[in-house]
């Protein structure tokens, strides 16, 4: 299927190569007409929609993602991404001097400076667990996690599919052995709905978010807070509107504090459910055929690109989901890893990030190098095999890789 072809429903410019669908997601067309029929509806009425029927249209939504999240309706709301749901949750939180946050040095960098930030207000601490690297086993990640919970410990912010390394963590056995020591976990899930399983309620984590614009190919601006049951009183959203005096019974205080915060475009989230029922119709069976499709293509990009730069996995198979990290020992700096992103973009019309690990929010210092620079690729339904073919080429071609180690592609 490719991405600009009279068969796809996605539409990237021609002759564009895209393997970052993890970075911004891709909105396929039908998604984005279905929004933008909401948007004229919506302008053809603003009081009527807005003020009227936007609760009844946003419930069904939300009915309908929580249900495919297996998350419980009342304590799931809308945020524009899951850095915002990262934000609330931590704001919510009323720490004192000396608490710890904990978080690993595979979260993004955004996550770790909102983690930083609360705890600079509040004169606690960032702990920061390192997970080695590469990773021989799923279980050393846990080990790392739980040699670093203290007493003091309130919080542990993990990520189930990590960004700037691409990895899936364990995160039931890292939720579940957290909870028994007593420590509340809070999921970053920007990367997991639609690249791989996710099962909300059996997780059980206290606090979960996530994105709708990556993997799930919803348009930007919509993701999902999920706050377990016995949480819920605590949270508080970023901007306080008018659900905090609604004197309503008939709605979850949750909802009522979160679905309004002032005048907002809805129509994002609203067409969630939309891409939903398309992505997931593209396979005979369906999400698990489409997660299952992209897992099995990133695996051919990583063994190729592991035999092309004569490298070791980063991690096991069991880690891996629609992205793949390979370690790129030509690269040394962030300087050369975007000047290298920008001209297989602007030369060879290939998009395809090279991130370095750790990112700068889990470094000793802002101007330390990172530990390594990696090719991180992404497979979505609109990727093939000759995509991965054609990113090969431009390698070697610059150099990067060295021509005596590349295969031909069987």
């Amino acid at each position: 299927m490719r991405p600009y072809g009279p068969d796809s429903p996605w539409r990237f410019a021609p002759g564009l190569t895209y393997l970052t669908h993890g970075t911004f997601g891709a909105c396929p067309v039908p998604v984005l007409e279905a929004q933008r029929a909401f948007i004229d509806e919506l302008e053809a009425s603003p009081v009527h929609i807005l003020d009227r029927s936007f609760e009844t249209r946003l419930d069904a939504a939300r009915t309908e993602v929580a249900s495919f999240l297996n998350a419980d309706p009342e304590g799931t709301v809308v945020v524009p991404n899951a850095t915002t749901g990262v934000s609330t949750v931590l704001r919510s939180l009323r720490l004192r001097p000396g608490d710890e946050l904990l978080a690993t040095d595979h979260e993004y960098n955004a996550v770790l400076n909102a983690i930083q930030g609360v705890a600079d207000d509040a004169k606690a601490r960032v702990i920061m667990a390192r997970i080695p690297m590469p990773i021989r086993h799923p279980e050393e990640v846990v080990e790392a996690l739980l040699a670093a919970v203290t007493p003091r410990t309130r919080i542990a912010v993990v990520s189930h599919v990590t960004s700037p390394t691409g990895l899936v963590f364990p995160i039931e056995a890292i939720v579940r052995e957290l909870d028994r020591l007593g420590v509340d976990t809070l999921v970053d899930a920007a990367h997991a709905p639609g690249a791989v399983a996710v099962d909300v309620t059996a997780l059980g984590a206290a606090y979960w978010t996530a994105n709708g614009h990556k993997w799930l190919c919803g348009p930007k601006t919509e993701g999902v807070l999920v706050v377990r049951e016995d949480r819920r009183a605590g949270v508080r959203p970023l901007v306080t509107s008018h659900g905090r005096n609604d004197p309503r019974d008939d709605r979850p205080q949750l909802w009522k504090a979160f679905d309004w915060l002032g005048t907002l475009d809805p129509t994002a989230f609203l067409a969630l459910p939309v891409a939903l029922r398309l992505v997931g119709g593209l396979d005979p069976a369906g999400w698990p055929g489409v997660m299952a499709r992209n897992h099995a293509l990133v695996m051919q990009a990583r063994e190729r690109l592991q035999e092309l730069f004569d490298v070791e996995p980063l991690a096991p198979e069991s880690m891996v989901g629609a992205m793949a990290t390979v370690r790129v020992p030509s690269l040394h700096t962030d300087a050369e890893a975007q000047a290298l992103t920008k001209a297989l973009h602007d030369e060879d019309r290939i998009e395809v990030p090279f991130p370095g690990w750790p990112v700068r929010g889990a470094r000793a210092s802002v101007s330390d190098p990172p530990s390594l620079i990696a090719i991180r690729v992404s497979a979505q339904l609109y990727n093939d095999a000759g995509d991965i073919d054609r990113l090969a080429d431009a390698l070697v071609r610059r150099g990067v890789a060295a021509p005596a180690s590349a295969i031909v592609n069987g």
